[in-house]
């Protein structure tokens, strides 16, 4: 070969390369709405399915009795995720994340020669599971479960032995992931415990000094592999009644922000109260389906963002429960008229029966956050309407970070935290949902 040939092959040669590369690369960076010649795809359909069942299950929450604030985060966590292993099979960009679950098996296999309607694989699963996970709702609303899930079947515009075949293996899934929830560990969350006894540890408070509230659950199964990884936050200072120490100025803040709360903090520690209301998982659904309605998404991305926020959720508070029984942290009110001698000092919100450190609310609302804004970016602003319901305001942020800070310095507010528990709550929260959506590859979130 002479040198001018050897040139030309170098040449032909790196435009190949090039080529090949371009192609490798864009391919790669397919999402999950990019179907040309598939109209049926998940990403083609709109999430009128998922919204009508997020607010159904928020009625189903704010209904219910005998569940933990906390404990709605599983009903969050499991809805999303049989919705999305009820659409995975239309999706072959899915990757693996039905290899992240942790520990579920028996997912019904979605065979390549049926045809799926992916709205009402979708409805059935989310049928499916309202139904087992409140087996306690009232009449009314299992007659209204019912009907919402009949309703929807009669809007979509295909043959009989189609919608068989979809309801059928959203029954399915639905099955195999409520089978999963119930191995969890949540059933042991109340087995017998007795509190350690001691200077600066956490004892039943006023007024109902109830015992210890699920002092388990932070034994229960996280839904996503790894996802509690190097989330341990900064340790709380040495316990000390000394007026000089971080510990007694650290709950002074507290004492001090309730001799001074404006009309707005006030507000603000109410809204974040949730009990009475959807709960605190219930409120971050709220937010999603408040997000989703807004944005027009499309059914994928729908029930990509619940799954992924609702785990985020479910595995922030496993991480957090865990923290509290181990610190056994004593509580602002304790130690306000106990050792700082306010005998008759309340706060605005009833302090939960469990103990201080870290902050739940501050733990799951940032661990949602942080999925949020991966899948949705800059909403710019964002009013919540999730208590319009009750009367209050509804409030406007301009990030889901925003709205993660503000729920955790209401606890502050609400004189049930220290600053340095919300804080702590807020990192560990952060890290808990940059390691579940750290789990896909950038392939497996939907674009719109």
């Amino acid at each position: 070969m002479n040198a001018t040939s050897f040139r030309l092959y170098k040449y032909a040669l790196a435009c190949t390369l090039t080529i090949s590369f371009t192609f490798i690369v864009l391919s790669g960076c397919k999402k999950w709405d990019d179907h040309p010649g598939k109209p049926d795809s998940p990403s083609s359909y709109s999430a009128e399915v998922v919204d009508k069942w997020m607010v159904m299950q928020l009625r189903l929450m704010k209904n219910a009795t005998g569940i933990p604030n906390h404990g709605f985060s599983r009903h969050y966590a499991y809805t999303g995720i049989a919705a999305l292993e009820a659409i995975a099979p239309g999706m072959p960009e899915y990757g693996t994340w039905n290899k992240k679950w942790n520990g579920l098996t028996g997912l019904p296999g979605g065979g390549h020669s049926k045809k799926y309607h992916w709205p009402a694989t979708v409805n059935a699963a989310l049928a499916g599971m309202n139904r087992a996970l409140f087996p306690n709702a009232s009449a009314t609303d299992k007659a209204a479960v019912d009907s919402l899930e009949n309703a929807l079947n009669a809007t979509f515009n295909i043959d009989a032995s189609k919608l068989a075949v979809s309801v059928q293996f959203g029954k399915d899934v639905a099955t195999a992931v409520y089978n999963w929830s119930e191995t969890d560990g949540y059933k042991n969350a109340n087995n017998p415990y007795t509190a350690p006894i001691g200077d600066g540890l956490w004892k039943p408070t006023p007024p109902a000094f109830a015992a210890p509230a699920t002092p388990y659950w932070g034994n229960n199964r996280p839904v996503v592999k790894g996802s509690l990884a190097n989330s341990q936050p900064t340790l709380p200072p040495a316990y000390s009644t000394d007026p000089g120490s971080p510990f007694y100025k650290m709950v002074k803040q507290v004492y001090d922000a309730s001799q001074e709360l404006t009309a707005d903090q006030t507000a603000m520690a109410l809204f974040w109260r949730d009990i009475p209301g959807v709960s605190s998982p219930g409120h971050w659904l709220s937010i999603l389906q408040q997000t989703v309605h807004q944005k027009n998404t499309s059914l994928a991305k729908a029930v990509v963002a619940y799954a992924l926020t609702g785990a985020a959720t479910n595995d922030g508070l496993i991480a957090c429960f865990q923290l509290k029984y181990q610190y056994n942290l004593v509580r602002p009110i304790t130690y306000i008229r106990e050792t700082m001698g306010y005998t008759t000092w309340n706060s605005t919100l009833a302090t939960p029966a469990h103990p201080e450190y870290p902050s739940a609310h501050s733990t799951l609302s940032a661990a949602a956050a942080h999925i949020f804004e991966q899948l949705f970016g800059d909403m710019r602003s964002f009013t919540d309407h999730t208590y319009d319901y009750l009367g209050f305001a509804p409030r406007t942020y301009t990030s889901y970070t925003a709205i993660a800070n503000e729920a955790g310095v209401s606890r502050l507010y609400g004189g049930i935290h220290y600053p340095l528990s919300i804080d702590a709550g807020l990192s560990q929260g952060k890290k808990i949902g940059q390691n579940i959506y750290g789990q896909g590859s950038p392939v497996d979130f939907p674009t719109k």
